[in-house]
């Protein structure tokens, strides 16, 4: 079998994996949740290397998702990243551009029903990791843009009540967003999201969250259980029946 055809049939394989994986996660299987986190070339691609285990943590208390604690590494160009619907990229500084197969594996993951966020840890637009972000979804997508998601978007009703984004720090009020098709497949947060979930080996807070001190730590991790909600659920939760049930959660 030739190498492109048989690279296509793995990625076949894989996209049928994760339109499996969403059935099952969203009806409680017993089959755990992973933490899959991109790792890229160049800049640094996991500046926050505690805050995936410590959000599976709050996860598994919080919700009945069933997920795995230890989280894994995978690239771009990986064909089992269809394995996971949701997949985490983090980063502090500029990195070079990904790969045509990088590329063009990962837009085939989120066309075929893959989530990815995004998590700027400096929060610094237009410089660094932000100024590489946007250039890298550009390839991904041409015709489309980075776009404010709005507060009555189902992520920030999948779970938790929110009215706006949280992390670390509190560079922007709000996420944007890639759509396609009524599905937002990519996330992306300023906020350093995983700064403020981060704990040492030691049980401690790796850093300080300024400047809503512990409320907003909390409120990043609602938001990021919410995030994986969204990745596999979708917006079901669109629907005004589920208000009341998560209007109770919240007391």
């Amino acid at each position: 079998m030739p190498i492109k055809t048989q690279y296509l049939h793995l990625a076949l394989i894989g996209m049928l994996s994760l339109v499996l994986s969403h059935n099952i996660f969203a009806m409680g299987d017993a089959s755990k949740f992973i933490f899959a986190q991109l790792e890229y070339s160049g800049g640094n691609w996991n500046p926050r290397p505690n805050a995936g285990k410590r959000l599976m943590w709050e996860l598994i208390k919080r919700t009945s998702v069933e997920a795995r604690i230890d989280a894994i590494s995978l690239r771009a160009d990986d064909v089992s990243l269809f394995e996971y619907p949701f997949l985490y990229m983090s980063g502090d500084q500029e990195f070079p551009p990904l790969s045509e197969k990088e590329i063009s594996n990962l837009k085939l993951y989120l066309e075929f029903g893959g989530t990815l966020l995004i998590d700027d840890c400096i929060g610094k637009s237009d410089f660094g990791f932000d100024k590489s972000i946007r250039r890298e979804i550009k390839r991904l997508f041409p015709n489309k843009s980075l776009e404010k998601l709005p507060t009555d978007h189902t992520i920030f009703k999948s779970f938790y009540l929110l009215n706006q984004a949280y992390g670390r720090i509190m560079e922007k009020t709000f996420l944007e967003g890639i759509t396609l098709e009524n599905r937002t497949a990519i996330i992306y947060s300023q906020n350093d999201l995983g700064g403020a979930w981060a704990k040492n080996p030691l049980g401690s807070w790796e850093y300080e969250v300024m400047p809503g001190g512990e409320a907003q730590r909390n409120m990043a991790f609602r938001l990021g259980i919410n995030i994986i909600m969204y990745a596999l659920t979708g917006d079901y939760k669109q629907d005004q029946v589920h208000l009341p049930f998560i209007l109770k959660r919240q007391m």
